[in-house]
């Protein structure tokens, strides 16, 4: 069962150990970022760093020519990732007997939503959500397809890893957050990350909505969960607040969204692309779901897309819709955290691959071996010598 290890760049430029230590786990490929969202992160093992503080989203190599001129383009990454900072963990990588492939995050982007504040998701209050594109306006789905293009097929990459290929909405990992005092639920959730910028306002009219009464009825439907109301979950829930036609109405906008942005940027990848490059996505089997791990129809991603990597943390259910599809050659990969201190169970790792290989997991993907404390690590390369 084929293995991949997250793994950022500063994890291995500077650290001339870290290339057979990730080796030695027994993986065989390493998902390395090449583009990726602001954060800060533990370095356990570097000889020079101990905290890298990434403070925007950037791509993490020279980006080439295709950006001159245009107002929205990626921006490029400070001291933590200098250079092609990429290219030279990749080559190191490699040098270590591992297979690289591009780990892409795409429509999660702060520094963009701060400095070009109309590409951004509205909610229907008016708040602007700044770490989510509005992934329905064409200038902003051109620059994630050519984005995703250009970060994907990185030189001596074999195939990519597309997060954040769909709609991100509310939830976000954010410095000091304070979001959870009201318990929002599934529906909630889907309620508080519908757009009503300019463009999905046209949206909803052609599917005969009035985007007025639409973001009403959602401040509506919202009232009773801010005052304490049980969380409604999953899509009755939504149906309930917001009443079923209003409900379909703007799943029919938002999932063909989607889904016109991802088959849009895995064919640009694919043009950009060698023979046999693996083109995945980081996705969700629920439309509606935001964030990450992009929601997908499964039927339809696997027909794009040569496979998935699926959520794992809460249990392995979610590989099932993906698996019943039941395409030959489908990558399949369930996604397990590895990282203790951050809610993983590498010491578990046999255990939960082995029930999601009979679930229909192809691969495994180990969330993350750059944060990973030694100790994980070594549960980790126990883990791989049991499957």
């Amino acid at each position: 069962m084929k293995a991949s290890a997250f793994v950022y760049p500063w994890d291995v430029n500077g650290d001339p150990e870290a290339p057979g230590r990730i080796a030695a786990l027994g993986v065989d490929q390493v998902t390395l970022a090449s583009a990726y969202h602001s954060t800060r992160a533990l370095t356990p093992r570097h000889p020079h760093h101990r905290i890298v503080t990434a403070e925007h989203a950037a791509v993490l190599y020279p980006a080439d020519g295709r950006w001159q001129g245009r107002e929205l383009r990626p921006y490029p990454a400070g001291d933590w990732a200098p250079g092609d900072a990429f290219g030279e963990a990749a080559a190191a990588l490699a040098g270590a007997g591992l297979e690289v492939h591009t780990w892409v995050v795409l429509a999660h982007n702060s520094r963009l939503g701060a400095e070009h504040p109309d590409t951004s998701v509205v909610n229907a209050y008016g708040d602007r959500y700044p770490w989510a594109p509005c992934i329905a306006q064409t200038a902003t789905h051109a620059y994630l397809v050519d984005l995703a293009a250009e970060a994907a097929v990185r030189p001596g990459a074999h195939g990519t890893e597309l997060e954040s290929l769909g709609w991100y909405g509310l939830q976000h990992l954010h410095a000091h957050d304070k979001t959870a005092g009201v318990p929002l639920g599934d529906a909630g959730q889907y309620l508080m990350s519908l757009c009503f910028c300019p463009t999905c306002r046209e949206g909803y009219g052609a599917q005969g909505l009035d985007a007025d009464e639409l973001a009403a009825a959602v401040r509506a439907a919202l009232e009773p969960l801010w005052q304490g109301t049980v969380a409604a979950e999953g899509w009755a829930g939504v149906e309930k607040l917001l009443g079923e036609s209003n409900a379909t109405a703007t799943r029919a906008w938002r999932d063909e969204t989607a889904r016109t942005l991802q088959e849009a940027a895995v064919q640009a990848v694919r043009r950009a692309a060698p023979d046999g490059f693996q083109v995945l996505l980081h996705a969700d089997p629920v439309t509606y779901h935001c964030g990450a791990n992009a929601g997908v129809d499964p039927a339809h991603i696997l027909s794009v897309a040569d496979g998935v990597v699926v959520p794992c943390a809460g249990g392995p259910g979610l590989l099932t819709p993906f698996a019943e599809q039941g395409r030959e050659g489908a990558v399949i990969a369930a996604n397990f955290g590895v990282v203790s201190g951050m809610g993983g169970s590498p010491g578990t790792l046999a255990s939960d691959a082995a029930r999601a290989r009979e679930l229909g997991a192809t691969e495994i993907r180990l969330y993350h071996a750059g944060l990973a404390s030694d100790g994980d690590l070594v549960a980790v390369r126990e883990g791989l010598a049991g499957l």
